[in-house]
């Protein structure tokens, strides 16, 4: 990929050199155990759903914001090639979905990229680096542990920068699918559905954010 030089983003948060916090994972009110986590990530890993989705059914309810105290966001270094290239990926997704919206009378609201290690507070509960990257609609934060790309190389046998940047262009699709109102449309089907079809949707979700991340 030729991105050397390119716009970077402002929007990037780095909190890799916080620490994850403690306390339990919290969704729909309610702290989960780590059996339930353990059940989401296979149930993730085998229908291709963003685990924190799962987590959300398994505890009875969706993603609620809650208030975490948070150390001042903090820049890249500028000397971090891979943030760079994250930013710079970003900044793609920003300058394309502007665009986007303008065209179609709206206005894109840009996300925000948080760089964390191992564990990090988000509006969805505790986020986790087992979890692989991940979008949290109530704070509108895409969050991606750098090592992915490790695992993506040695284990998932997708190398190179292409793959990469794919990885931050599907979770800002699931961005504009909150922003769209398309992720409220199906917490709202949710209780009208059984869990095999809610499932089935969720799969749908994660091909449309696939979709959204070739636009």
């Amino acid at each position: 990929m030729r991105w050397e030089g390119n716009r970077e983003s402002e929007n990037v948060e780095d909190r890799r050199g916080q620490g994850g916090g403690g306390g339990r994972p919290v969704f729909g009110g309610r702290s989960i155990g780590i059996g339930t986590i353990v059940i989401a990530l296979v149930g993730g890993w085998v229908l291709g759903v963003n685990p924190l989705t799962l987590l959300g059914m398994l505890s009875g309810g969706g993603p609620v914001a809650i208030e975490q105290p948070q150390a001042p966001a903090q820049r890249p270094p500028a000397d971090d090639q891979m943030a760079k290239f994250v930013s710079t990926v970003l900044a793609d997704t920003e300058d394309v979905w502007r665009k986007q919206f303008a065209e179609a009378g709206g206005q894109y609201r840009d996300p925000t990229l948080v760089l964390f290690r191992g564990a990090t507070r988000t509006a969805c509960g505790q986020g986790q680096a087992a979890m692989g990257p991940f979008y949290c609609p109530a704070d509108q934060k895409v969050y991606i542990d750098l090592g992915f790309y490790e695992t993506l190389k040695n284990r998932l046998g997708a190398p190179g920068e292409f793959a990469q940047a794919y990885v931050i262009a599907h979770e800002v699709g699931h961005h504009v699918q909150n922003l769209l109102g398309i992720t409220s449309k199906m917490d709202q089907m949710r209780q009208r559905m059984s869990e095999v079809q809610y499932n089935g949707m969720s799969v749908r979700l994660e091909l449309q954010a696939d979709c959204f991340a070739g636009v």
